[in-house]
């Protein structure tokens, strides 16, 4: 029997929980054998509910006394790379909550780190590796759904204002954006996984409603290199919740809605005319997969575990991470700016490369920030 491999959870707040079931849920496979956490009591408490023998003050204290080999990142935005960068030098992989970075500076850091040290980072963007997913990707890469002409990314949630009482929430400096990077950032990451690299863009972004620094509604047109067009909408501001992504290729039509994670029943294929025979494929394989199986950080950790096993890069790596945050970058900057922005555009001399905001907000700060 093939012995479980050790991770450990740095931060035990609300989203730790989704990483500390995922591994319990491939438990055969990987063990947690460690957490660490500012907050003693809470990581105490954390550490007994998913049976993790140790608990650490710190990261530095957790790599030199335990041995591990891949080390989850759940701490607020603001400490991801820094974090991460530890653990890579340290040489443990690192699986990173989104988003990966604050800036395209800071991710070109880790990307850098990564390649020199022949560590993965990797980030999650479990919406990727559900089966439905994946099947599209598949069958879009074999080229029978023909070529990809429009697509539709929306991200309606709703958040009222107490959500942002955490200090860290709502804030360009601690959290990097609003909806664009902490809530839609996996809906439009698996539209570019499906479309490929975007050629430009052109966005919008307003603070409707809420009490933050940051938007809490975005809204971009996009054209892809293979010259599909897509809406994509990210919003915190919409009573009726729903995430929906709509794919129109040449011979089918394929959605999904959801709310925090897909299964097989949200998914609908529409052939077109002349091509049922690609309906009939797609329910035929969907009939072999569970169909009360979740896109979701287990998906993701499996995926991540077959890789390693099997000598293969794990995903998804920081490399193509890096396109998913050029993508938020580059809405805020068309946003802010008035003006298309190109892929590849936005440089190291530019002001969005060093921070999502630009420091061109045109609406005044509302929260305080730490001294």
């Amino acid at each position: 029997m093939t012995t479980p491999l050790r991770a450990a959870i740095v931060g035990t707040g609300a989203i730790a929980h989704a990483h500390a079931e995922a591994i319990r849920a491939l438990g055969s496979r990987i063990d947690l054998v460690a957490v660490v956490d500012l907050d003693a009591d809470r990581a105490r408490a954390f550490a007994e509910r998913f049976g993790a023998d140790a608990v650490h003050a710190d990261l530095d204290t957790l790599l030199r006394d335990e041995r591990l080999d891949l080390v989850h990142i759940c701490t607020p935005p603001k400490t991801h790379v820094p974090l991460a960068i530890r653990a890579l030098r340290a040489g443990t992989p690192a699986l990173i909550e989104k988003p990966t970075a604050l800036s395209l500076a800071e991710m070109d850091e880790l990307v850098a780190v990564s390649r020199e040290t022949g560590v993965p980072a990797l980030t999650v963007f479990q919406h990727r590796f559900g089966a439905p997913a994946q099947r599209v990707m598949a069958m879009l890469d074999e080229g029978v759904l023909g070529r990809p002409l429009v697509a539709a990314c929306e991200t309606l949630w709703h958040r009222t204002p107490d959500y942002f009482d955490l200090a860290w929430r709502g804030r360009w400096d601690v959290e990097g954006g609003g909806p664009t990077m902490g809530h839609g950032i996996h809906q439009f990451d698996l539209l570019l996984a499906v479309l490929g690299p975007w050629r430009r863009l052109t966005a919008f972004a307003a603070r409707q409603a809420l009490p933050t620094d940051t938007e809490d509604v975005s809204l971009a047109v996009v054209e892809f290199a293979n010259g599909a067009l897509a809406n994509v909408t990210n919003s915190i501001v919409s009573p009726r919740e729903v995430s929906r992504l709509r794919f129109d290729f040449e011979h089918a039509t394929v959605e999904v809605e959801h709310l925090y994670g897909y299964t097989e029943g949200d998914w609908t294929f529409t052939p077109a005319p002349g091509h049922e025979d690609l309906a009939a494929r797609w329910d035929a394989a969907a009939s072999t997969s569970p169909a009360d199986e979740r896109s979701s950080h287990t998906s993701q950790l499996g995926a991540v575990l077959d890789a390693l096993a099997e000598g293969r890069p794990p995903g998804v790596a920081v490399d193509e991470a890096r396109r998913t945050l050029e993508f938020a970058a580059a809405t805020y900057a068309s946003a802010f700016r008035g003006a298309p922005v190109l892929a590849g555009e936005i440089t190291p001399d530019d002001p969005f490369y060093r921070a999502m905001d630009g420091g061109a907000v045109p609406w005044p700060a509302l929260k305080e920030t730490d001294a």
